[in-house]
């Protein structure tokens, strides 16, 4: 029995797929049946209940699971911890991240790890925010990035930044010659806003209730980029996080305007499992994007008070 059946079994038991578990390990589904089966052979006990639709373990396969989880730990760990002692810094951090992050927020930090660690390899994939919780859950990537995260089981969440929400339009429209507008004078043009699922969509929603009005977009996307494509356009107005159109506006392509009244922000945040072992690489990358100490498991380190006599 090698410590690849365990991984396996651990991604097949956590994703409850064949497919998505032969996905994370580079394998075919086939080879995962395989593996499941030879476990089964091994330990002379049947591990998963084929007689269910959905995907169930026995009472000795979840034991076996546990078991395993707990092998997985203290392999990484091991691995860690020689990775310490000869001081290596080095290997591959796979990233998850919303669009408006990984285009807008994230790369200034990737910039400044890969020049600081050149033998790291920086992987980002771009997805819906619910699939970045899916991955972290998976442990499909080692780091997610979210706007207005919220609690889920198994994921550690550590605040990140905040960006300030302001409302962009053409260059030529009505609004674009003011310092702020207020609210509710956005009910008298055409608005374009994020699909429904979107979280940052769901906030400019909570915005517009506070208000106690409705404004029913003419337009709705998946992403940043094609909204800020359709406010170029003279499509419609729409509320985004300033970072993201920086460069639309130092280029004349975008006038963005604040928003009267109390300040409105899109809270981001790093997104890990909970209680994995984190390599060096890992760890270095989460501290300088929180700029904060971390241990292994992700924790930030505290810092010891100081004597009161000091």
């Amino acid at each position: 029995m090698q410590i690849e059946n365990f991984k396996v079994f651990a991604d097949l038991v956590e994703t409850k797929s064949f497919s998505k578990a032969a996905k994370l390990n580079g394998i075919t589904q086939s080879a995962v049946s395989q593996q499941a089966r030879a476990m089964e052979r091994h330990f002379k006990t049947l591990l998963v209940d084929r007689s269910q639709k959905q995907f169930q373990l026995t009472r000795e396969g979840q034991q076996v699971y546990e078991a395993a989880k707990e092998i997985l730990f203290h392999y990484e760990k091991l691995l860690s911890e020689l990775q310490e002692l000869k001081k290596v810094v080095s290997g591959t951090i796979r990233i998850s991240t919303i669009y408006s992050i990984g285009l807008h927020e994230l790369p200034p930090y990737i910039k400044k790890f890969l020049q600081v660690y050149p033998s790291v390899n920086v992987r980002v994939e771009y997805r819906r925010s619910n699939l970045v919780y899916e991955d972290i859950l998976h442990n499909a990537v080692d780091f997610g990035l979210v706007a207005f995260p919220h609690k889920v089981r198994q994921v550690e969440i550590i605040p990140f930044r905040e960006d300030q929400m302001v409302l962009i339009c053409h260059p030529q429209h009505p609004l674009a010659g003011r310092a702020a507008v207020e609210v509710r004078d956005l009910v008298d043009y055409k608005f374009i806003g994020f699909d429904p699922d979107i979280p940052t969509r769901k906030a400019i929603d909570a915005i517009f209730k506070d208000y106690r009005f409705e404004v029913e977009p003419v337009m709705e996307f998946d992403n940043i980029e094609t909204v800020k494509r359709a406010v170029e356009i003279d499509a419609g107005v729409a509320i985004v996080p300033s970072a993201t159109v920086e460069q639309e506006v130092k280029q004349g392509t975008l006038a963005q305007v604040k928003l009267k009244g109390r300040t409105f922000t899109r809270p981001l945040a790093l997104l890990h499992r909970k209680g994995r072992v984190m390599t060096p690489a890992m760890r270095k990358f989460l501290e300088m994007l929180t700029g904060q100490a971390m241990d292994d498991r992700g924790k930030p380190i505290e810092k010891p008070a100081e004597d009161a006599g000091a």
